[in-house]
């Protein structure tokens, strides 16, 4: 597979075609809109047709929180977001709680460690079983635990730890949830800051984990009584399925710099037992017995959360991948191609006056939400950060 880079010059030029002017809401906030340059004529309405969007809009829905890194949706009218320093928040049709429904005492919070990734359990509505990945410490270092918790409405306690000591670090922390198609649950982790850790399979470090709801290791895992599912992975920020043909997707933060020639993030299909080069190879190289990514951004915009949106709520998104970009300042769409889902033939920048989104989430209505990390030390706040957005459509 051959490696496509995208300069951002390239990116920043596939941008959709007629902005309009913002407007406001009732409540005073800048509502961004689009419309299609050439917009059809919608059929006539029968008694059985729905209408069919023209555009999209987005506007806040809460504000005020600090670094919100993941968003689950409990209900069409509840939401809980995990702050960074160690919070759970809940957000109940459009208004947030003041008060932090849960957190984490044992929490380390530092550069980009802290409360990250949170799961719903598929079978919610019976057990009201979700899941949060944060990180900790103790006399041999940091690491990452993931737990099962409890929400009972209004409080929300700790059930069960289901994965722990996942290497970790201030930088490098993965730490992003999420169920499969096959009601696994995957764990994404950086490679701490140890690169040789991603190749070496006897450590969780710079990997994508697969367990089942209890922690203990599937059968069909690829490596034998292992939990490790990919390896060769710096730092995997996001998780996402194809929802017609399952095939998984992963963005991933490339070199800093630091470690390696700037740039070279990373769209990744992962397949079972796959190693993704870190630290072997990255940017164009290649190397036998390793995966290419899809694609890669040079220069860098630190990919943060990817989502397959498979929603006729709207159509403009179908079938297409959204990613939240932290230095690249926004949320994009890529469109895989058609005839070849290896390829992701276009790239086009949704919304880039907003600073670092972090991540993108689809509620159960098919709206989109995506919320903003300019408070992560990297960032400029603005006035309000930071804040969650929801994309709707507009007839």
């Amino acid at each position: 597979m051959i490696r496509k880079v995208f300069p951002l010059y390239v990116i920043a030029a596939l941008v959709f075609g007629a902005c309009q002017p913002a407007v406001l809401n009732a409540a005073g906030y800048s509502i961004a809109t689009y419309t299609p340059t050439a917009v059809q004529p919608a059929p006539a309405l029968t008694a059985t047709a729905q209408p069919i969007p023209v555009g999209w809009k987005s506007e806040v829905v809460a504000e005020g929180l600090e670094v919100p890194w993941s968003i689950i949706f409990t209900s069409a009218e509840r939401m809980l977001v995990s702050e960074r320093p160690g919070r759970i928040r809940e957000i109940v049709d459009g208004k947030l709680n003041p008060n932090a429904l849960y957190t984490f005492t044992d929490l380390v919070s530092i550069e980009e460690s802290g409360l990250m990734g949170l799961a719903l359990d598929p079978d919610y509505a019976e057990n009201h079983f979700f899941y949060a990945c944060y990180t900790s410490q103790n006399q041999s270092g940091m690491f990452n635990r993931v737990v099962r918790m409890i929400d009972k409405g209004n409080e929300i306690s700790l059930d069960a730890v289901v994965v722990d000591n996942i290497p970790s670090a201030k930088y490098h922390a993965g730490c992003r949830l999420a169920f499969g198609p096959d009601g696994k649950l995957y764990i994404t982790s950086g490679d701490a800051r140890q690169p040789q850790a991603a190749q070496d399979l006897s450590s969780l470090a710079g990997k994508i984990l697969r367990v089942n709801p209890d922690g203990s290791i599937p059968q069909d895992n690829p490596f034998r009584d292992s939990l490790v599912f990919s390896y060769g992975h710096r730092n995997p920020q996001g998780i996402t399925w194809n929802s017609t043909d399952g095939i998984f997707y992963e963005s991933e933060h490339g070199p800093s710099g630091n470690d390696g020639p700037a740039g070279g993030d990373e769209i990744n299909r992962i397949e079972a037992g796959s190693n993704y080069g870190w630290p072997l190879v990255s940017h164009d190289e290649s190397l036998a017995g390793t995966q290419s990514p899809l694609m890669q951004f040079t220069p860098a915009i630190a990919p943060a959360a990817i989502l397959f949106y498979s929603s006729a709520t709207l159509p403009l998104f179908q079938g297409k991948l959204l990613l939240g970009a932290l230095r690249g300042e926004g949320l994009a769409m890529l469109s895989p191609a058609v005839d070849d889902p290896n390829r992701i033939e276009k790239v086009e920048w949704l919304v880039r006056d907003v600073g670092r989104v972090r991540e993108v989430s689809a509620g159960p209505d098919g709206t989109i939400y995506f919320s903003t990390s300019n408070r992560d030390g990297r960032g400029n706040p603005r006035t309000g950060d930071d804040k969650i957005y929801r994309i709707t459509p507009v007839y």
